[in-house]
């Protein structure tokens, strides 16, 4: 139930991705494709870092957590999306629906932290590689960590109590496959300019902050890079970023479109499209992006695929 007495609505109806009764079943064989792509990708990645001892290093702790996380946030969306296609009403319950919205701003939020901690990872590998072990602690990747899920559940309870102070008086079709601010903001009868002010002051702070850690860190390792003198020493430093960046480039640019946007500039069917790539195809793509970039996962990978079949 609604926090508000005014609140009528107990539950929602999830619209989903799309309403032409033709597509729904061919939709859920793809996205269902997609979450085992995310699955395997992730949870495999997980137990290759786990499993190997060579990948026990900073690079590879925030990487762990990176793939717990793109699984973790996919899980809270892909399951009740892929009922929207074989169900005839797609109802959710109002504390369901905020527990949905609670868990995906957290990992959200959490995914934007674990970029920037691994954006400090590689400026202190490439610009301090000589103390790179002794800078890049235990302790300190424990702390980086704690501050990137603090600052996850830090940011879904501001996002979760925002939506706590709609109220619901009738209409609760949601249009939309999940519980989303703006869909949520559309549809309540007290939404009002402060609402969305708070919502867009906590995204900017929520993308902003890792924002600007990464291009610092980025601009110190260009700098580094170009003081370097030889042309393979350069592209060796290159080649340790380059996973990292389109995985940035991929994740924030998505995020930063379908939350930092005017609401009126795309359609409700077109957003909903838009927020599909950073809620299903960046987490599908960067367990692809980390192995298939990645040297010492590639070589961790023939290691234990080698002692899986001979064993």
């Amino acid at each position: 139930m609604a926090t508000d007495n005014t609140s009528s609505v107990t539950e929602f109806i999830l619209a989903g991705l799309t309403n032409q009764p033709g597509l729904q079943l061919p939709l859920f064989f793809l996205f269902l494709g997609f979450y085992v792509v995310i699955m395997v990708g992730n949870l495999g990645l997980i137990t290759l870092i786990g499993l190997n001892s060579k990948l026990h290093i900073p690079m590879y702790f925030f990487l762990f957590n990176l793939s717990f996380i793109d699984f973790s946030y996919s899980s809270a969306i892909i399951p009740k999306m892929l009922m929207s296609f074989v169900s005839k009403k797609n109802i959710i319950s109002y504390s369901g629906c905020m527990t949905q919205f609670f868990f995906f701003a957290f990992f959200i939020i959490s995914e934007c932290f674990i970029l920037s901690a691994m954006a400090y990872d590689r400026y202190v590998a490439i610009c301090k590689p000589l103390m790179y072990m002794v800078t890049m602690s235990p302790q300190l990747c424990v702390f980086l960590l704690l501050g990137v899920y603090g600052m996850g559940f830090l940011g879904a309870i501001a996002h979760t109590g925002n939506v706590l102070f709609l109220t619901f008086c009738g209409e609760n079709l949601l249009h939309h496959y999940m519980c989303d601010f703006l869909p949520l903001l559309e549809l309540s009868c007290n939404s009002s300019y402060m609402n969305t002010l708070v919502l867009f002051t906590l995204a900017a702070i929520d993308i902003g902050v890792p924002i600007v850690t990464i291009f610092l860190s980025y601009g110190f390792i260009l700098s580094s890079i170009f003081h370097i003198s030889s042309t393979e020493g350069r592209s060796k430093a290159f080649s340790t970023c380059s996973s990292h960046i389109m995985a940035v480039c991929l994740f924030f640019g998505s995020g930063a479109f379908a939350y930092l946007k005017p609401p009126a500039i795309l359609p409700p069917e077109q957003d909903k499209v838009c927020t599909l790539f950073y809620t299903i195809v960046v987490p599908m793509l960067n367990p692809v992006i980390y192995s298939l970039r990645n040297k010492d996962v590639k070589l961790a990978m023939k290691k234990t695929l080698g002692r899986i079949t001979f064993s």
